[in-house]
C-alpha cells in the first residue's frame, strides 16, 4: 500500500475555501475511508431515477451507499433534459435518506442546442478555432457555453439551498477523445474548460455544496496519461478513474494515487466490478460506482454479492448511520 501524502488536517481543505459545512463533513468522511473502506455505488440513467440502484440492491442483497445521476443523457442515445427536475427531487430524497449523491453532466457542445442525440452531440468534435473561441471570454461560443452552464447551475443551486452536498464530476474522461471536451492536453485544452466551469459555479453562483472530482479514464491505447489533462490541485477535491473491460492493473490505482497527492481517489465508473483480491490490493479507492445497466450485463448476482458483502465494502445502511 502506498503512503498517503500530507496529514488528514492539511488534506481536508476543500478546493473551494468557502465550502459548506455539509460539503466539508462529507469530504472529511471520504478522506477517513482511504486505505480502510470503499463505498459501494450505482449510476442511474436520467429516466430511471433510482431504478438501477434498486435493482442492484435486490441482486446484491445490500443497497449501494452512493447514488449517481446525470444532467445529460439517458439510455438509447436520448437527451435526458426532461428529467432534470425529477433528478433534483430524487437527489434531495436520497440525501435525506443518508445516501451520498454524485452527479455528472454529459454536456452538449456550445455549437448546438438541446435536445440532441448522444452520438451527434456529446460525441462530436469542435475545431481548433471553435475551441479557441469557446475558451475566449466574451466570444459568441463562450457566451453560449455560459448559457448552457447557467441551466445546470440553477439545478445545483436548488440542491445547495436544500443542504445537499454533491460529489461533482464534470467533463469526465477528458484524457480520451470520444467527447467534445476531451483529448486536448496543455493549459489551454481540456483542463482550461474544467477551470472555467469551476470559476463560474464557485464564484458566480456560490455553489459551496460541490466537491470537485477530476475523473479521467483508465489508461489504454489512445488514452493519454492521467496527468496530461489535470486542471490543478487548487480546483480538485478528489480524483476518480473510469474502468471498463474487467481488468484492474495496479497502475490504474497507483498512478491516480500519486497524482492525487493525498486527495481521495475512487473508481468513478466501472462496468465489471473488481474482484475481492483487487479490493484487498488497491486499498485507497474510497468509492466505486457501477454504471447503469451493468449490474446485469457484465456482472452476476454472485459477483455483486461477493463485492457488496466484502469486509472492506461499506453499503448504504452503514454509511447512512454516519
Amino acid at each position: 500500500m502506498l503512503a498517503q501524502s500530507g496529514s488528514l488536517d492539511s488534506m481536508s481543505r476543500t478546493a473551494n475555501p468557502k465550502a459548506s459545512e455539509a460539503a466539508r463533513e462529507l469530504y472529511r468522511r471520504l478522506i477517513e475511508l482511504s486505505g480502510i473502506r470503499i463505498l459501494s455505488g450505482q449510476h442511474n440513467y436520467p429516466g430511471s431515477l433510482s431504478a438501477h440502484s434498486e435493482e442492484t440492491a435486490r441482486l446484491a442483497g445490500a443497497e449501494p451507499a452512493v447514488w449517481g445521476q446525470d444532467f445529460g443523457f439517458s439510455a438509447d442515445d436520448q437527451d435526458g433534459i426532461q428529467f432534470r427536475d425529477a433528478i433534483v427531487a430524487e437527489a434531495i430524497r436520497q440525501h435525506l435518506r443518508g445516501t451520498l449523491v454524485t452527479l455528472m453532466w454529459h454536456a452538449v457542445p456550445p455549437t448546438m442546442d438541446e435536445p440532441v442525440t448522444f452520438k451527434e452531440g456529446v460525441q462530436t468534435k469542435l475545431t481548433d478555432a471553435e475551441w479557441t473561441e469557446l475558451t475566449t471570454p466574451g466570444s459568441r461560443l463562450h457566451r453560449r457555453w455560459e448559457d448552457q452552464v447557467d441551466v445546470v447551475a440553477r439545478l445545483l443551486v436548488r440542491l445547495r439551498d436544500e443542504g445537499v452536498p454533491v460529489v461533482w464530476r464534470p467533463y469526465h474522461e477528458s484524457n480520451g477523445a470520444w467527447f467534445w471536451w476531451g483529448g486536448r492536453p496543455g493549459p489551454d485544452g481540456s483542463a482550461r474548460l474544467y477551470r472555467m466551469l469551476f470559476d463560474k459555479l464557485t464564484h458566480d453562483y456560490g455553489l459551496d455544496n460541490l466537491l470537485w472530482v477530476y475523473n479521467p479514464n483508465a489508461p489504454r491505447p489512445g488514452v493519454r496519461p492521467y496527468a496530461e489533462m489535470y486542471p490543478g490541485g487548487d480546483v480538485v477535491d478528489a480524483l476518480a478513474t473510469d474502468i471498463y473491460g474487467g481488468t484492474f492493473p495496479d497502475e490504474f490505482h497507483d498512478d491516480l494515487l500519486s497524482l492525487a497527492d493525498g486527495r481521495p481517489i475512487a473508481i468513478g465508473e466501472v462496468g465489471q466490478l473488481p474482484t475481492p483480491d483487487v479490493l484487498e490490493r488497491q486499498t485507497r479507492f474510497v468509492w466505486f460506482m457501477l454504471w447503469a445497466g451493468m449490474e446485469t450485463k457484465w456482472n452476476t448476482p454472485e459477483g455483486l454479492r461477493a463485492i457488496f458483502h466484502h469486509p472492506r465494502t461499506m453499503n448504504h445502511e452503514e454509511w447512512a448511520r454516519g
